[in-house]
């Protein structure tokens, strides 16, 4: 059998401890799979003493990470740090120089710092992998830069953060308004440290830039996503979406047109009886529409210990096998800077109004929308007793842009009370 593939890890968080246990918990499948031995030689965290619920007493401590980059009985330096800045990249381009193959699960360094990263991983003959960063257990990654290979990607979408998800359908279970399931979300420590990375689309946005640059053979664009979190989500959305048949997802479309590249994050409906529709949770799914192969749609725990650190594992096991592909799955320098572009594929929306209780409010809010060429398909008044009437408008298919159009003019009518609320209905 060949020498061991030595590991450093650097970062001993959920995710760290959960590799250490696959390894020390599967050694000889792993050596079988892999033909060689995959042990680890070193680790590092901030708090040595702190109970991780591991034996971690057979290993090297390094005082940093940057340290353990350099190390001479590393092969394979794993970073689960995280964070865009600071140590993460910089132990990572260490770690390059060094001579290392890097395995990271950091989607935002890999979002904003990506083609860099690519480049000098290429140019130096060496391994970037980094199947956890997006969705967690789902092979994604290896979905599209392997088996899809053959396929001109049409579209890429999904839901990406399970946090968002889990608020989005326990709202609509237990028929709760959204700060009270945020605050719940927060007790349970489903919320990162900057929870407006989980509600605000940043996190999930990260993931797109990253699938929209392998998908499309594009340079990673994290700048160009369209990102709406859902804090303007109401309990009112959720349950007037489902009366209508639909669910509102936070999610995120990929795509290329002649326009340039779209890459938008943010609530949306789905039909209920669609995959995505169907998803509850903390679950993340992500749909793949290639030219030969039609739709897939990849489901699974998009975070955790066990799913996390078995997608680390997945890309440890091909380093270790000798498997070298280009970073985004073509050659960095390959790679296409897209022009982002927003949007201009019809949908249907769903329109929620309130109207001042008062003759003609209604054919008003009609006439607006027929002057933007907007028509309508469907139309629920609901009960009030307050004087306002709330209506529920589902249009036909229109663009963006006739849509922003008439949001901005149904305030003038002097019928609307409150702000309208709009939101794209996806095909899926």
């Amino acid at each position: 059998m060949s020498a061991p593939l030595r590991l450093g890890i650097a970062g001993l968080g959920t995710v760290g401890i959960g590799v250490v246990k696959i390894i020390q918990s599967h050694a000889d499948l792993l050596a079988a799979r892999c033909g060689r031995p995959v042990q680890i030689t070193a680790v590092c965290a901030r708090d040595r003493h702190r109970n991780r619920d591991a034996d971690l007493s057979g290993y090297a401590w390094a005082d940093s990470a940057t340290d353990l980059a350099r190390r001479d009985d590393v092969d394979v330096f794993v970073e689960l740090i995280g964070g865009e800045e600071g140590v993460a990249r910089d132990a990572t381009l260490i770690a390059l120089e060094s001579g290392k193959d890097v395995v990271t699960a950091n989607k935002a360094m890999l979002a904003m710092h990506g083609q860099a990263l690519a480049e000098r991983a290429e140019e130096l003959g060496r391994a970037l992998r980094f199947e956890a960063a997006v969705a967690g257990g789902i092979p994604v990654i290896k979905t599209l830069t392997e088996s899809l290979a053959g396929n001109s990607i049409r579209r890429v979408m999904g839901v990406m953060n399970g946090t968002c998800n889990y608020i989005l359908t326990r709202m609509q279970s237990a028929g709760l308004p959204y700060d009270t399931v945020f605050e719940e979300a927060r007790q349970l420590g489903y919320l990162e440290a900057d929870p407006t990375l989980d509600v605000g689309g940043i996190d999930a946005s990260h993931k797109l830039a990253i699938l929209a640059a392998i998908a499309f053979g594009t340079r990673p664009a994290f700048d160009g996503v369209e990102i709406e979190g859902i804090e303007r989500v109401s309990i009112d959305d959720i349950n007037r979406a489902a009366d209508m048949g639909y669910r509102i997802k936070l999610l995120g479309v990929a795509q290329m047109t002649a326009r340039g590249l779209e890459q938008r994050m943010s609530p949306c409906l789905v039909p209920c009886d669609s995959p995505l529709g169907q998803l509850e949770g903390g679950t993340n799914m992500v749909v793949i529409e290639g030219d030969a192969v039609g739709q897939l749609v990849l489901r699974g725990p998009g975070a955790g210990e066990g799913p996390t650190a078995s997608a680390v594992l997945s890309d440890i096991v091909e380093i270790a096998r000798g498997v070298r592909l280009p970073v985004f799955g073509q050659p960095a320098t390959g790679l296409q800077s897209a022009h982002p572009a927003r949007t201009a594929v019809p949908a249907a929306y769903y329109l929620r109004l309130t109207l001042a209780d008062k003759p003609g409010a209604l054919a008003k809010v009609a006439t607006v929308l027929g002057d933007a060429g907007i028509s309508i398909d469907r139309m629920r008044q609901y009960c009030h007793s307050s004087g306002d009437a709330p209506v529920l408008i589902v249009t036909h298919k229109t663009t963006p842009d006739a849509i922003d159009f008439a949001i901005a003019a149904l305030p003038r009518t002097g019928v609307i009370v409150g702000e309208p609320v709009e939101l794209r209905i996806e095909e899926v």
